[in-house]
């Protein structure tokens, strides 16, 4: 089996993908992250007494913007229109659980937004945390589902495209 081509790079080199030339069709992905928070952490969350407010709701707001700012963070990803954008952050067993899903009508996909936005998100629950603890621990980035586009339906395996 051959290995995939890397279309970031061009003799060596790395390059900007020409999309110029693509069609722009309804595009979107799913991704999630988990915090992960020790029993201090998690206290602090679950009394409220943030001074800074509810890192949950900070948490959802940053990472909505982080989807809309992707191209100014990762370097080869091109500005595109975000449509649509959802992020869910909530408290579960395990930590804090960050979901998106990002819809955009452009000729390139969107994975990266979504992955931008639990990532930004995930980064922010720490921030707003920290000073409970510093052994938060950001895990389990992944993009979970993309539809659109030339490579087609993506799902990760033991997941739905709704989670």
């Amino acid at each position: 089996m051959s290995a995939p081509e890397l279309t970031h790079f061009r003799d060596g080199l790395p390059r900007m993908v020409d999309v110029s030339e693509k069609v722009a069709t309804v595009r979107e992905a799913t991704a999630e992250a988990w915090v992960k928070l020790p029993v201090e952490a998690r206290t602090a969350l679950e009394q409220g007494t943030n001074p800074k407010g509810d890192p949950l709701v900070v948490a959802r707001l940053a990472g909505l913007a982080g989807s809309k700012r992707t191209a100014d963070l990762v370097t080869l990803c091109h500005p595109i229109p975000v449509s649509g954008a959802e992020v869910r952050v909530t408290l579960e067993d395990a930590g804090v659980r960050v979901w998106a899903r990002v819809r955009t009508t452009a000729p390139t996909g969107v994975e990266m937004e979504a992955l931008t936005a639990v990532t930004v998100a995930a980064l922010n629950v720490y921030d707003m945390l920290k000073a409970a603890s510093k052994a938060i621990e950001i895990t389990g980035v992944r993009l979970l589902s993309k539809v659109g586009g030339k490579s087609g339906a993506y799902v990760a395996a033991g997941t739905s495209a709704d989670e």
